[in-house]
């Protein structure tokens, strides 16, 4: 499977995006820990910053799942139809995901804009910026499926080797 230039740039970027935020999350935790239990203190703002990292994570790795076929999905009955019968219930289903995503892009904005003068509990940002992972990361979502729509409509997904191959090409 060979990737365009945008995609490629796309998967790369999202996946280093990812890995920097779960490093991130890691060290905060396993920093915290130690300083609770061997120093009696606690970084106050670990907590919140490692849950904002996590939903951030969820959504932004959402489209990448789905290049894999990693979704959770109920497909006795496309599997029990005939092939054509079965592509088109896909694509019918790819459709409304779009649908879903789009919706959920413009109510994620909307939600954005009137959270954003609010402020998180410990770190005192705009609460805008946590919300914003529910329309970026549907958005991107929108981006992958686009480039992976013709696969997933015939149940073609990427091997995980593909996208480590991609990240070795461009690292």
């Amino acid at each position: 499977m060979s990737l365009s230039g945008f995609e490629r740039v796309l998967v790369a970027g999202n996946r280093a995006v990812i890995f920097l935020m779960m490093a991130v999350m890691a060290t905060l935790v396993f920093v915290n820990v130690i300083t609770r239990y061997v120093f009696n203190f606690s970084i106050i703002w670990a907590e919140e910053v490692s849950q904002y990292l996590m939903v951030w994570i969820a959504y932004l790795g959402a489209g990448l799942a789905l290049r894999q076929g990693r979704h959770v999905a109920i497909e006795m009955f496309q599997d029990r139809v005939r092939a054509p019968l079965g592509r088109a219930l896909r694509a019918a289903i790819a459709g409304m995901i779009l649908v879903f995503l789009a919706v959920l892009a413009v109510l994620g904005f909307q939600f954005v804009a009137f959270a954003w003068v609010q402020e998180t509990p410990v770190l005192n940002i705009s609460l805008g910026i946590p919300y914003l992972a529910v329309p970026i990361g549907a958005m991107l979502f929108v981006l992958h499926l686009g480039f992976v729509f013709r696969g997933y409509v015939q149940k073609q997904f990427e091997p995980v080797h593909v996208l480590d191959e991609l990240a070795e090409t461009q690292g």
